[in-house]
């Protein structure tokens, strides 16, 4: 036989008190929540579930919140694009009034007001910011993308296609400029060279009603500056070059070479015009190097694996990181004909990297190739397999000129690489497929700044020819410019499929979480009426029982 002693009983109840207890604070706590698993005992394997799918709406919910930035920063250039186009409306006008015969120079002297206004307000709109962030700029996002410069358009194609330059200074007004022989020995329309003593300018900066011969040309060091005291601007040709002399007692003979010096915009943000490859290493002075096709931001890292010299002609063994070389995909293998003088190396994801021979050369082992992909593109993940680029190339779309930083020019048989400390940056126009001039150009293009700033110029000097030459850019431009909407347009729709997309498989996600994780509340009321029975039941029983002594029997 077994003692039940007073203090066994009393264990005994205090256990199935907290029993019962405990099982109606944790239904208590699941009837607050609604949820049949909220800890891992509950349910290990369904916990492990649980997470899986909480993972995946954190993600859904990610890419929503992208597809909202992404929606703000398009909308805003959407905006920004329609704003631009009325404004090339307007002066699309402007430029037919002044394209007629009938008006007068005072005519399109007051034209070229708006027209000046039409080109800030389009300045402003280049520089458009979300958030406080430039959407024209790449990834530059915290400057400008664009400033206000001085440019030059030129009649002279010679000059034009032979010559580099940069204007400094600034004018409010455009500066007309021509060249004449100051013995009159030469005759009109015929050449002389910018370093030849009698060679002179005269200059205009109300249209040519007056005309300034205070100014001068100073050749040194290979460079022809050309001064203009009052007008506030002069301008530096790179090289010595040919120009055609004007009639002296003629201003309006357009034999001679013209030069209008007027407002443009210079492009300050990023571009992608070109990939850049530097080679290290033996020998690599006597074959060259070019990368073209997709490349990551941060560019790539090729290294010749051959363990003896090749040729391109032979079995070329590579291998190539694209994460600044902490990892290496190895056992590459580029195989050329007989007769091959280059080599053509493929670098995941799309890249490739040509070498050329220049004659019979080898590559040596361990020669390594770095190279540097320009990227100006913002892209943001709106799923697991898609992007969409939220920001557009601002020189793409409104033009203006820009620094190349890799091109290299010949300065008086100096060397010159734009953007270094030593050296006077060159700029360049912005074409229609987005390379580079040597200079202005007045005829058609789609650089809407460059459109701009003719048209300026022409109506404030009554150039009715060169107005009317405006007129087809502006079509072009405009045109060009609607393209560009059309392409911030597409986006935005994908934006809003892709929204579309997330919400049915957050809703998904949801209701297999749901399926997993809460409770049925019917089954979980019952079973918590239940459970307050049974502790009301062991209550009383507790206390009936643990009243009974040895008091009561005496």
């Amino acid at each position: 036989m077994i003692r039940v002693s007073q203090n066994m009983l009393f264990s005994r109840y205090v256990t199935n008190m907290n029993t019962s207890l405990s099982d109606l604070l944790d239904l208590n706590i699941k009837s607050q929540t609604q949820k049949r698993v909220i800890r891992p005992s509950d349910d290990p394997t369904g916990m492990t579930r649980i997470l899986d799918h909480r993972d995946v709406i954190r993600s859904l919910e990610q890419y929503k919140e992208n597809v909202d930035t992404a929606k703000g920063w398009l909308g805003r250039s959407d905006s920004t694009m329609l704003q631009a186009s009325t404004l090339l409306t307007r002066a699309k006008e402007l430029a037919e009034q002044a394209a007629t015969g009938t008006l007068t120079a005072d005519n399109r002297e007051e034209i070229s007001y708006e027209l000046r206004s039409i080109f800030d307000q389009m300045v402003g709109l280049a520089n458009t910011k979300f958030e406080g962030k430039s959407i024209y700029a790449g990834h530059k996002t915290d400057s400008n993308a664009f400033e206000k410069v001085m440019w030059m358009t030129t009649n002279d194609a010679d000059l034009n296609a032979n010559n580099t330059f940069r204007v400094e200074g600034t004018s409010n007004t455009t500066v007309l400029v021509q060249f004449i022989d100051t013995t009159g020995a030469t005759a009109v329309g015929d050449t002389m060279a910018l370093n030849d003593p009698n060679l002179g300018i005269r200059y205009s900066t109300d249209g040519g009603d007056t005309w300034q011969t205070d100014g001068a040309i100073n050749f040194a060091g290979g460079e022809a500056r050309l001064l203009m005291p009052s007008s506030g601007t002069s301008v530096v040709f790179n090289q010595n070059s040919n120009v055609r002399i004007n009639d002296s007692n003629n201003a309006n003979d357009s034999r001679g070479t013209w030069l209008w010096l007027r407002n443009s915009a210079r492009y300050l943000g990023d571009d992608v015009d070109s990939v850049k490859v530097d080679a290290m290493g033996n020998g690599t002075s006597v074959y060259n190097a070019s990368a073209s096709g997709a490349f990551p931001s941060g560019g790539a890292m090729v290294r010749i694996d051959n363990t003896s010299a090749v040729a391109f002609d032979e079995e070329i063994e590579y291998s190539f990181s694209i994460d600044g070389g902490l990892t290496w995909k190895t056992g590459n293998r580029a195989y050329a004909d007989a007769t091959a003088s280059n080599a053509v190396l493929s670098i995941q994801p799309g890249g490739v990297l040509t070498l050329t021979s220049n004659g019979g050369n080898t590559l040596q082992p361990g020669t390594q190739f770095v190279i540097r992909a320009r990227t100006a593109a913002i892209n943001l993940d709106i799923s697991e397999t898609e992007r969409v680029q939220v920001n557009d190339i601002g020189k793409e779309i409104f033009g203006g000129i820009f620094q190349d930083p890799d091109v290299v020019l010949s300065n008086g048989g100096n060397t010159v690489i734009l953007g270094s400390s030593n050296a006077s940056p060159v700029f360049y126009n912005s074409t229609d497929q987005g390379g580079m001039l040597l200079a202005s150009n007045s005829g058609t293009t789609k650089n809407i700044f460059e459109v701009l700033g003719n048209l300026i110029a022409f109506t404030e000097t009554n150039n009715q020819t060169g107005v009317q030459q405006m007129l087809a850019s502006l079509e072009v431009a405009h045109e060009h410019l609607m393209n560009a909407t059309a392409s911030v347009g597409g986006r935005e729709n994908r934006l809003t499929v892709a929204n579309t997309i997330l919400d049915g498989l957050e809703l998904n996600e949801k209701e297999l979480l749901s399926n997993v994780e809460d409770a049925d509340i019917s089954e979980l009321m019952t079973d918590l009426a239940q459970k307050k029975i049974v502790y009301e039941s062991v209550l009383r029983s507790t206390s009936m029982i643990m009243q009974l002594n040895l008091s009561k029997f005496i």
